[in-house]
């Protein structure tokens, strides 16, 4: 059981932001990834929808590959599909991943801070319970519609124009920027040619040490010395897509 694979979903190769996180901390554990591109993005779908597309997923990684823990490396899908989630799978234990508002409420609390994320995740109640116990009152929420798809396909100069019309106003006043999906950690350097030397602050770092935490309770730590094996498989319907995901994949989970 303790050798068994952790389970990540995301609606796209953007959890290997989360992902990288964990085998720095967690390098004996093997992993499985499933990257859910034919559905992306979640952001855009209605409750029922993710949470319908989560739960099939969650089904096929403890079934067929036997996980013996989940991670929900999507902000989306933590926010629509995380308590329907847990409650259903209740001896599982699942992680999912928040913005990482709180964070700056804790190491940057005056900053003008941006918020930037799905709309499905600005719009949920649990980013809204989050929002109103740390608002800084220096806060604005920015919905990214069709970002994460850019970074997704690898349109990076696509990239570039839509941040500048995006965060062109913001330029030289923000000071915190949230990556509250976490694609946006892979656009970093992507941010700062429009923004410039912000603080970024995701929630990556945060479900390694909370897997770790719920592994070492449920006594399901990795029993192996030798570094885990990384699985990785994507929804998309061609093989060609299958083999350019999975080398995007491999040239970003390197650490």
């Amino acid at each position: 059981m303790r050798d068994l694979p952790v389970g990540f979903l995301d609606s796209g190769i953007g959890g290997v932001s989360v992902l990288r996180e964990a085998v720095k901390l967690l390098p004996n554990e093997n992993y499985f990834f499933f990257s859910d591109s034919l559905n992306n993005p979640y952001g855009d779908k209605s409750d029922d929808e993710i949470i319908s597309r989560c739960d099939e997923i969650v089904q096929y990684l403890l079934e067929e590959k036997k996980c013996k823990a989940i991670v929900l490396a999507c902000n989306t899908a933590s926010a629509k599909a995380a308590e329907y989630l847990r409650n259903k799978y209740s001896d599982v234990p699942i992680v999912a991943i928040e913005p990482a508002y709180k964070m700056v409420h804790d190491f940057a609390p005056k900053g003008f801070t941006l918020v930037m994320a799905t709309r499905g995740t600005l719009e949920s109640e649990k980013f809204a319970a989050l929002y109103s116990k740390y608002d800084n009152g220096n806060t604005e929420l920015l919905a990214c519609v069709g970002m994460a798809d850019l970074i997704e396909q690898g349109r990076f100069d696509e990239l570039d124009k839509y941040l500048e019309e995006l965060l062109g106003k913001y330029r030289g006043r923000a000071e915190n920027v949230v990556l509250g999906c976490t694609h946006y950690p892979l656009a970093v350097e992507n941010i700062k040619k429009v923004l410039g030397d912000v603080r970024f602050f995701d929630g990556a770092n945060g479900v390694a040490r909370q897997l770790k935490r719920v592994l070492e309770k449920a006594e399901l730590i990795s029993s192996s010395e030798r570094t885990g094996i990384i699985d990785f498989e994507d929804s998309s319907i061609s093989q060609e897509e299958k083999n350019i995901k999975h080398k995007r994949f491999l040239s970003k989970i390197s650490i």
